[in-house]
């Protein structure tokens, strides 16, 4: 398979602490007493239900740096809300929702133009997209700046050599663990899953990008990742092949003007297809009928 209790950061100047038409959610354990948290107080709208963290750049590599540095039993799950998070997980479709694990804290992250508008609309107050192919690259500076350890699950075999290369080159402090390339039918065992969780336990990891597309990255990680020892697990789909080199990331202008999907799909057309022809229509339309009520 493989191949190869702080306090919450200080948001205050960052964030608008109170914008109208939004609630604060503090998580709680399955028998509802409260734990350190490192998501709790901040703010929160909801995008067909589920909540999501309004924080600029800084303040979501805070949180994340700090989840790291201080690993605990109950691990910070990353999370993009973006149309295809809607359509998976979409309140109206399923009553399953890797939200619901209480073995994770979740830090739920806009991503995508339309709930980037969606929630400007709702609260008054503009906050930016933090998609995972944009946050990676400050992640691993702060990463490498510490020497923690981190490993990726997900991708393909084929890509290893150009990661460990592509992360040897340009974060030479960090400690790379290994690149996990579990097949389907063993992310859908659990015999298999506990296995890799442990294995990833041994390798003693701080950061853990799970790269295996939603939903199964988000199932995955509220089924094993508080198993892993992780300090962070970032649901962060196709981060692993960006990072290898093997697709090419939206010209900035692009990405900035709401278009990134449009030059995903032109590049691969045949796997995203689905995603942004046929789905992500009904789930714009979830995401239009939000209310935080």
């Amino acid at each position: 398979m493989s191949t190869s209790g702080n306090q919450p950061p200080n948001m205050s100047g960052q964030l608008h602490t109170n914008p109208r038409n939004v609630d604060f959610v503090a998580p709680a354990d399955a028998s509802g007493s409260r734990q350190p948290s490192l998501t709790a107080g901040l703010p929160q709208a909801r995008i067909d239900g589920a909540p999501v963290h309004l924080v600029d750049e800084a303040g979501a590599l805070a949180v994340i740096a700090d989840a790291a540095a201080h690993r605990t039993s109950r691990p910070l799950g990353v999370v993009s809300i973006n149309l295809d998070h809607v359509y998976h997980f979409s309140t109206a479709r399923s009553e399953r929702s890797a939200e619901h694990s209480s073995d994770i804290e979740w830090f739920n992250l806009v991503d995508g133009a339309p709930i980037a508008a969606q929630v400007k609309r709702m609260t008054g107050t503009s906050y930016p997209k933090l998609s995972g192919s944009d946050l990676i690259g400050p992640v691993l500076d702060d990463a490498a700046l510490h020497g923690h350890t981190i490993a990726v699950v997900g991708g393909s075999s084929d890509v290893t050599e150009a990661l460990k290369a592509r992360l040897s080159a340009d974060w030479p402090g960090l400690v790379f663990a290994g690149h996990w390339v579990p097949s389907r039918a063993e992310l859908a065992t659990p015999d298999a899953s506990h296995a890799l969780a442990k294995e990833l336990q041994a390798a003693n990891v701080d950061i853990l990008l799970v790269c295996l597309g939603k939903p199964r990255q988000e199932d995955w990680i509220a089924a094993y990742g508080a198993e892993t020892g992780a300090g962070a697990l970032l649901a962060f789909g196709a981060v692993v092949d960006f990072l290898a080199g093997r697709v090419s990331r939206a010209p900035r202008w692009i990405s900035s003007a709401g278009f990134e999907w449009a030059w995903r799909l032109m590049l691969e057309p045949r796997r995203l297809f689905r995603r942004y022809v046929i789905q992500g229509p009904g789930a714009y339309v979830a995401v239009r009928r939000s209310t935080n009520g």
